[in-house]
């Protein structure tokens, strides 16, 4: 099998590289929505941190995936485990789902098992797309020419966690949890807003403006075509300096505080920005929290709290026809008034 392409030697994108380290340690962010042109690098970039990281322990055999870990689990439909306090585990890589457009609904969500209902007579489940991609990556390339009714299976399955089937006779009930990534060019059309808003993190990404960066593009590319395991190689170090990053991120985690303070200017922020709901609040400081764990930093502060709103907030802003700035520039002056510091780029150089 070819080697994956290198997280590590995707040239520039810095932004949308870290929202996927961000989502990697802490998967209640939410996923990561990309906007941006085509050839720019967004599902390679997806599919190299997939391949980046460990592989994870299954119960054998289960089609579910299940983790063998998690004794209070709610049964799959193949019941697994049959009872068992210490199920028998495989090693399988982390899952990568792709989503394709012309996905019907049974293919995504599972449903008879029609070889088994001819030969056998017996009703059976064939699990979906959404259970291949529990505890793994579903990736959905131009999520915004999504068909409307599979936008709205995907709604509810990102909101519970949980993957229903009533039909023909079945009623299945599986969990599907998942990093929901997706990509898009907004010049083919609008994602839906209920769609967008479960995304945690939005990126926008653009054909490298550097003639140096063009260059080395084609270099690593060419590179790579020739002798893909020979080019993998030649980043080993950096991709298990970034898994290292990532362990220790998500092991620090839960000992990461927030103080009121900084919970404050968070909510300040979503206010003077005139964010919907709170689901922008509670994004902002898991983001904050998780990029302060890449950092190897125990407190949160309001400098991480910079860095992250671009990408925490910059799709949940109001439209105010009034202002033709872009989102961008909108969230940095929203951070200049709130914080009383320059935007986050300043912040972060």
């Amino acid at each position: 099998m070819r080697a994956a392409f290198p997280f590590t030697a995707i040239v520039g994108q810095a932004e949308m590289k870290l929202s996927l380290l961000l989502a990697a340690v802490d998967r209640r962010i939410g996923g990561v929505m990309v906007f941006g042109d085509r050839g720019t690098g967004k599902s390679t970039a997806v599919r190299a941190l997939a391949a980046l990281l460990p592989p994870m322990q299954v119960v054998a055999g289960c089609r579910y995936g299940c983790d063998p870990a998690d004794a209070g689990a709610r049964p799959c439909p193949d019941d697994c485990r049959k009872g068992a306090k210490r199920p028998k585990a495989e090693t399988r890589a982390v899952p990568f789902v792709d989503l394709p457009l012309s996905a019907t609904e049974d293919r995504v969500v599972g449903a008879l098992d029609l070889e088994r209902a001819l030969a056998r007579g017996e009703k059976a489940f064939e699990p979906g797309l959404l259970a291949r991609a529990h505890r793994g990556f579903l990736y959905i390339d131009e999520v915004n020419l999504l068909e409307d009714h599979i936008v709205d299976l995907l709604l509810d399955v990102a909101a519970s966690g949980e993957n229903v089937v009533e039909r023909e006779g079945l009623s299945v009930r599986h969990n599907a949890r998942f990093i929901l990534i997706g990509s898009g060019n907004p010049e083919e059309g609008e994602l839906r807003p209920q769609l967008l808003d479960r995304f945690g993190l939005s990126v926008e990404v653009r054909t490298p403006g550097d003639l140096a960066d063009r260059v080395e593009v084609m270099r690593r590319c060419d590179a790579y075509e020739r002798d893909g395991s020979a080019f993998a190689a030649r980043f080993a170090d950096e991709e298990s300096a970034v898994l290292a990053q990532i362990a220790r991120a998500a092991a620090l985690l839960p000992e990461v505080t927030i103080a009121d303070a900084v919970l404050e200017t968070a909510s300040r922020l979503c206010m003077a920005i005139g964010a919907d709901g709170l689901r922008g609040e509670l994004t902002l400081m898991r983001a904050a929290r998780a990029l302060a764990a890449l950092d190897a930093e125990r407190a949160v502060e309001a400098r991480h709290l910079a860095r992250v709103a671009p990408m925490a907030l910059r799709h949940r802003l109001r439209r105010n026809p009034l202002d033709e700035a872009g989102s961008g520039v909108r969230i940095e002056r929203a951070i200049a008034e709130v914080m009383q510091a320059p935007g986050p780029r300043a912040l972060a150089a």
